[in-house]
């Protein structure tokens, strides 16, 4: 409930008769109250507007707060509005700036909230009070009107019984007197809070727009010059998709190629100490099907069709025989020249994908395996009206028979084909997707209905410890790894802190300037641009110049994650927090040898 205080005219006008019947220690002190008042509301407060962002607000009187809302605020907003937008290294700062006021106000509104509460409930007590006022301005009135000084003599036993008489009843008035007087003042003071609440709160609505506009602007600003200044050029990707394909990393489970380098237990050594290691989880790409998720889940005593439903959407399965697959030796669909033609059955018994040996639970794993390759490359194929390649950019193919458990699972989910809406789905898979599947459209892929994102796990994933405990493919040789290498450090991938820090100080650099990327290659390779490629001296003194903190050695790295997606989302580099895909980007052009991180989730190691 809410109340309107005004004092009535009326009420003024009787306390004016008897007003000039009140002590005059009464007036002064009245007189001194609104002063009071008049001087707090027109005070000019020893508050600036730095003191509005950098003092606590508990600590500020109420008048300070109402001045850092109605004015300090818009002095540290102004600036703002003449920015130069296209300074990077402004508009970062101008964002923080803007988080900074942004949380004071939501201070302030707390503030606010508390100072209305407070009135609400004091206009509650000044409802119950105004009874009690407007009786005791009728009793003092009366008093004042029908008093007679000479009654307590009359009807007095003695002298002194009428001198106490007397005193009790001007105790009473002077009572009386005091309680209107302190409902004067305090029904002004209220009066003048509310306004100042009023003021106070549309100033504040007034600021949280204007913050809020500004702090969207920017935001929009600053993710402009981010997409540029921080994505790779297309030489820089071909420079590193040259760089990944020297690790030799097979996607498939059959006859895993490349590895870990820098084993961690036992502690394989570089020959130098503390050493830095980054690992990924899994290796690319991560859609559809993990063949040591399937394996690992047939271990759990699931069966091929649980299998295939966790890693794909599909409406049901059908009988595909009798249609011709043609195989080619180039590198894709229709590449090369054809070599080997026969029946679909007869191809995928020719299919070197997973281990035979993966026969838990009735050969549930090979059984997935088989009728995702016949899936595959009827999808792939146009149901054979297009050659497909023999080789991991399609699926392994020999023209061996592979025989075996493979052939028992193949014969056993003949002409079995996954479909949706009547045609076979693409069902891609590969070895190791690290505890994680991402949909098509997740890796830059175009989207597909019948990939999932999904947890590939027995329990649930809230740390990396869980991950390795329950992920369905944690038995893959690498499913935990760093890649590449250096022979003059035993082969491992294992780094330095300053060259760590070197990393660090080039993705900071790329953030801040996009015109430096040409020169942020590694400096043991020739520079692909025909330039320059700056040593970590030179990056150093060039992030310096921008404002930036150059990193002079690594003493402190960890790694923020989001393990409901399976996504490294941050690196912490002696208390400077770098964005995950920019670092692994810059890490892979920078990193010496053929150093990679492979994929979106990786943790970093200390030795």
């Amino acid at each position: 409930m809410s109340f309107n205080f005004k004092i009535p005219i009326s009420k003024i006008k009787d306390f004016l008769r008897f007003s000039n019947k009140i002590e005059k220690s009464l007036i002064i002190a009245t007189f001194f109250s609104f002063l009071i008042l008049f001087l707090r509301s027109t005070s000019v407060f020893a508050v600036t507007a730095a003191d509005c962002l950098n003092k606590d607000v508990n600590n500020l009187s109420q008048g300070d707060q109402d001045w850092c809302l109605q004015v300090g605020f818009s002095q540290l907003i102004a600036p703002i509005q003449s920015a130069n937008e296209k300074n990077k290294q402004n508009l970062y700062a101008l964002q923080n700036q803007l988080n900074s006021i942004s949380q004071k106000i939501s201070l302030y509104a707390t503030q606010l909230k508390k100072t209305q509460s407070d009135i609400n409930q004091r206009e509650e007590d000044m409802a119950y009070t105004r009874e009690i006022f407007d009786q005791k301005v009728r009793d003092q009135y009366t008093f004042l009107r029908l008093y007679d000084p000479i009654a307590p003599f009359l009807f007095a036993d003695s002298a002194s019984q009428a001198f106490q008489e007397i005193s009790l009843r001007q105790r009473a008035a002077d009572a009386d007197r005091a309680s209107i007087g302190q409902y004067v003042q305090d029904l002004a003071k209220l009066n003048s809070d509310q306004d100042s609440l009023q003021k106070s709160e549309n100033s504040l609505s007034a600021i949280q727009k204007t913050v809020s506009e500004k702090a969207t602007f920017l935001a929009g600003e600053i993710a402009k010059a981010d997409a540029y200044l921080a994505t790779l050029s297309s030489k820089q990707q071909s420079f590193i998709a040259a760089k990944l394909a020297s690790l030799g990393l097979s996607r498939s489970a059959y006859n895993l190629a490349g590895g870990c380098s820098s084993d961690i237990n036992p502690f394989k050594s570089p020959g130098f100490s503390p050493a830095i290691g980054f690992f990924t989880f899994g290796v690319p790409n991560r859609v559809g099907m993990d063949q040591y998720g399937a394996w690992g889940r047939a271990k759990a005593g699931q069966s091929y069709d649980q299998i295939l439903r966790a890693y794909y959407n599909f409406d049901s399965y059908q009988d595909y025989s009798g249609i011709t697959i043609r195989v080619n030796d180039g590198n894709g669909i229709n590449a090369g020249s054809v070599f080997w033609t026969g029946s679909l059955e007869d191809y995928v018994k020719r299919i070197y994908e997973v281990p035979d040996s993966w026969t838990d639970n009735d050969l549930a794993a090979l059984k997935a395996q088989a009728i995702a390759a016949r899936s595959y490359v009827l999808a792939a194929t146009n149901n054979g009206a297009n050659s497909v390649c023999a080789n991991q950019y399609c699926q392994v193919f020999k023209t061996s028979p592979k025989g075996g458990n493979w052939e028992s699972a193949v014969n056993a989910t003949s002409g079995k084909v996954m479909v949706q809406g009547g045609s076979p789905i693409k069902a891609w898979f590969s070895a190791t997707h690290g505890g994680y599947e991402y949909t098509s459209s997740d890796i830059g892929w175009s989207a597909t209905s019948w990939t999932k994102r999904l947890v590939d796990a027995s329990g649930s994933v809230n740390s990396f410890s869980d991950l390795m405990n329950n992920a369905y493919d944690k038995s893959s040789p690498v499913f935990y790894c760093d890649w590449g290498g250096r022979a003059s450090y035993n082969g491992t991938a294992w780094l330095k802190p300053d060259e760590v820090a070197d990393i660090a100080n080039v993705t900071l650099l790329a953030e801040r300037d996009g015109s430096t990327k040409p020169h942020l290659y590694q400096v043991d390779q020739t520079n692909p641009e025909g330039t320059d490629t700056w040593d970590a001296s030179t990056v150093k003194s060039k992030l310096a110049a921008l404002g930036g903190t150059p990193i002079d050695s690594a003493t402190s790295v960890s790694v923020n994650v989001d393990f409901s997606t399976g996504r490294t989302t941050s690196v912490v580099i002696n208390g400077q927090t770098i964005n995950a895909n920019d670092f692994k980007d810059y890490f892979n052009l920078r990193a010496p040898g053929n150093i990679q991180i492979v994929g979106p989730l990786f943790n970093v190691e200390q030795r």
